[in-house]
């Protein structure tokens, strides 16, 4: 008895010792993964707090030369252009998530599966090219619209693929629950399947505008930029992240400075977006749970 107790101890320390070390890599992947981007993010917070105050969000980019100022008109540009990419992004995105879910056997959607995994792929200034060829030159100038719509582009096809999986997951006795009640597809699609996912969809879209907002590369062909408030929508509108861009590459400190707030300001919108998404996912989950 005492050789097999002694051995069961043995084997029992040796397992112990295992899982000490598998959590110590754990940890240390962890750290390793996660230090880069604590890096980053204090570098950024070190040099761009002191830049937001209250001129930062009510002002005028201040002219050559001069001190103060602030990127009001940015941040109004940012928020019109996600509006706009918005509006034509997330209806389009969801119809081809829709369509791609419940008919995706068809070969016209495995040639719009392929597409839309083109476009996820695709360099952001490839559409930021081609919005210049297809709007701009015929306009003959930078628009919000033009900006607008090369940002949509760039979220149709989040939107599309998390709108898919997420209709995926669907159980098949739902669908045949309502078609067995009579019900036509496209009303037990749109008021039974879509209906019960809104909340999984719209972490899709939360994230696809948290992508968008914070586009460079596509803007300069498109929206360009401006030192003056929205003037309408076919005119060159500011952005925060072109105005980033503009402001970090100048000579001047406290443009630089400004730069660094700027970039604070995407930031913590970015990780509050993920954020809320954990969220929102989590209640999702429970909530589910709770009913089954």
């Amino acid at each position: 008895m005492s050789s097999l107790s002694e051995q069961m101890e043995h084997t029992f320390r040796l397992r112990n010792l295992k899982s000490y070390c598998m959590l110590a890599m754990i940890v240390l992947a962890f750290v390793v993964s996660a230090l880069p981007l604590f890096a980053v993010f204090a570098h950024i917070i070190k040099l761009g707090f002191s830049a937001l105050n209250f001129d930062f969000f009510t002002k005028l980019p201040a002219p050559v030369g001069e001190s103060g100022g602030g990127l009001a008109n940015a941040l109004l540009g940012t928020a019109i252009l996600v509006g706009i990419a918005s509006v034509i992004g997330i209806p389009w995105g969801v119809s081809i998530g829709i369509y791609l879910s419940e008919y995706g056997k068809s070969k016209t959607a495995s040639v719009v599966r392929f597409c839309v995994d083109m476009l996820v792929s695709i360099p952001s200034i490839v559409v930021g090219l081609f919005i210049y060829e297809l709007i701009v030159i015929p306009m003959k100038g930078f628009s919000a619209n033009a900006g607008g719509v090369a940002l949509s582009i760039l979220m149709i096809p989040t939107i599309a693929r998390t709108t898919e999986e997420i209709l995926k997951l669907i159980p098949a006795h739902v669908r045949e629950a309502g078609l067995g009640l009579g019900i036509p597809r496209w009303k037990v699609t749109l008021f039974i399947i879509v209906r019960g996912s809104l909340m999984p969809i719209s972490t899709g879209v939360i994230l696809a505008i948290s992508r968008v907002a914070g586009e460079t590369a596509p803007l300069l062909f498109t929206a360009l930029s401006s030192r003056f408030w929205f003037d309408g929508f076919n005119k060159p509108i500011a952005s925060l992240s072109v105005q980033i861009f503009n402001y970090a590459i100048s000579p001047f400190e406290d443009w630089q400075s400004q730069a660094w707030g700027g970039a604070l300001l995407l930031v913590l919108f970015v990780f509050v977006v993920n954020l809320s998404v954990r969220i929102l996912l989590l209640r999702t989950n429970t909530s589910k749970g709770k009913q089954i």
